[in-house]
């Protein structure tokens, strides 16, 4: 005899109750777990099993009937997280939710630019503790702000898929190189000696320092081992970009082609790049996107340099500050490192499509405001 499995409830919806649980799973500015846990009473409500929903949604069936038996059971009220032990509530979920709204959807009176604590609790007639609590719980942090910005370039797909392609799928008999210059190196040397970490106390540098000059850094990553060939030059023109040039054919095996993934700086493009380019067929130059620099790789090599080395270090000159750099170059590719990319051109595009169409309801939403 076939097995039915475990009765489900019976799930059936009032239109005031699809209506809100509508307007919760499509409404911004709502909780995403409230927003899920109403996509699968909507769903239950169509009829499909728990199993079936459970696919749909990609989560476990037993996720699925724990949400549709407390739906049946509590309604609305029961997509809500249930009640802790403790003292009783002081704040509704009607005082919850219109914070979140004014703080998501309204400005201040003032002329502030976004709110503060204060600021709220004074406008919602709540303490500043409370507030300070809904905020951290739904994730609001109104005094921060993310920066971002999109590529202008109109080859920005083709040149993705160029260097995406380069990272997953290298040609054969060829290396794959990420070159870039870190210009403007500070040989920095503090006014008094760096105080060692003690226990519950970090290290402690003082804010001011003397300025010694700067150096520029060109560097080559192999993506294969993680090796670095590293050069300093105290200028960054095409002059210098070509003798790195000529410094990386001297430092990679001559039967092997090479192709260097470069951002659009114009000293990479000038006629006797171009020239000198045409005489050694075997390099191939592929340029990241503009605005793109976090496609090359020696970006994620620059910030392992800033970090282990150059952030807590001092430098009487810029002489001291390239002998120091050139040892710690030479101590990373004695045991190197490679950075794996393991995202695919169309993971990126559509990641980007999905945050363009984000900005683009985001704007419009404004504007009918």
């Amino acid at each position: 005899m076939a097995r039915t499995g475990r009765p489900k409830a019976e799930l059936v919806l009032s239109d005031v109750e699809r209506e809100t649980l509508l307007r919760w799973s499509r409404r911004r500015t709502t909780a995403q777990a409230l927003a899920f846990r109403c996509r699968i009473v909507l769903a239950c409500a169509e009829g499909a099993t728990n199993k079936a929903v459970a696919a749909e949604l990609g989560v476990r069936a037993q996720t699925v009937a724990r949400w549709r038996g407390r739906f049946v059971r509590d309604r609305l009220e029961g997509l809500s997280d249930e009640p802790r032990t403790g003292a009783p509530r002081t704040i509704t979920d009607e005082q919850v939710e219109a914070v979140i709204v004014k703080t998501l959807e309204e400005k201040p009176a003032s002329d502030d630019t976004q709110w503060s604590t204060r600021g709220m609790a004074r406008a919602t007639g709540m303490s500043q503790t409370a507030i300070s609590r809904i905020w951290r719980a739904f994730g609001l942090k109104p005094h921060l702000v993310d920066t971002w910005k999109l590529s202008t370039d109109p080859q920005f797909i083709e040149k993705v898929r160029d260097v995406v392609g380069l990272y997953l799928a290298p040609p054969d008999k060829a290396l794959v190189l990420c070159v870039d210059e870190k210009s403007q190196m500070q040989a920095l040397d503090r006014t008094a000696p760096m105080l060692p970490m003690m226990p519950g106390v970090p290290g402690r540098q003082t804010h001011d320092y003397v300025r010694h000059g700067t150096t520029s850094l060109f560097a080559a990553l192999d993506i294969a081992t993680g090796k670095v060939i590293g050069q300093h030059q105290r200028r960054h023109r095409h002059q210098e970009f070509l003798r790195f040039l000529k410094t990386i054919d001297k430092n990679t095996p001559a039967e092997l082609d090479l192709h260097l993934i470069c951002d659009n700086y114009a000293t990479h493009k000038t006629p006797e790049i171009m020239k000198w380019l045409a005489s050694h067929p075997r390099f191939h130059l592929h340029f990241t996107p503009t605005s793109g620099s976090w496609l090359n790789l020696v970006e994620r090599w620059f910030a392992e340099l800033t970090n282990r080395k150059l952030r807590r270090s001092a430098h009487c000159s810029v002489t001291e500050l390239e002998t120091d750099v050139q040892a710690w170059i030479e101590a990373w590719n004695d045991d190197p490192k490679p950075f794996v990319w393991t995202r695919t051109a169309d993971e990126i595009l559509d990641s980007l499509a999905g945050y363009c169409t984000q900005i683009l309801t985001t704007r419009t939403s404004n504007s009918d405001h």
